[in-house]
């Protein structure tokens, strides 16, 4: 049985902003051109309809992107659903490169030293957003 928990798509995400977009050309541009090319007469209510469409989407992004402007990015938001840390089995670890300096967050196997990347760290805030998704008091690095 999968624990994951579904939801609901935001407008903004790559699969579902597509289609809206995909549906107001479609809707306001490409099927008033075909009937005026075949008839030679506009249908005012489709170009009208998939204008407003269009402007629903729009609307609809700017409000989504303005509520998420300083918050945890919607792709981290479900981070530790979708990569799960046991404490018991793996600890906490900022792999951190001596020639480039690079940093990335992860999860290192108690038994095994496999280390599991979770994301990169760029910044102290990068850092502290891991270790809140995580609950983690402190992480070690290694270089």
């Amino acid at each position: 049985m999968n624990d994951k928990k579904k939801g609901i798509p935001k407008i903004n995400s790559v699969h579902y902003g597509g289609k809206w977009i995909l549906t107001g050309l479609v809707i306001g541009i490409v099927i008033p051109g075909i009937i005026w090319l075949a008839f030679e007469k506009v249908i005012w209510s489709l170009v009208i309809l998939g204008g407003v469409i269009l402007l629903a989407f729009f609307i609809l992004f700017a409000i989504e992107m303005h509520q998420d402007n300083g918050n945890i990015p919607h792709f981290e938001k479900r981070l530790a659903d979708d990569i799960a840390f046991n404490p018991e089995k793996q600890y906490a670890v900022i792999r951190s490169s001596i020639c480039t300096g690079e940093k990335v967050a992860g999860f290192k196997n108690k038994d095994d030293g496999h280390f599991v990347d979770v994301m990169l760290i760029r910044t102290p805030e990068d850092e502290q957003r891991f270790k809140e998704i995580y609950n983690l008091d402190k992480i070690k690095t290694e270089y």
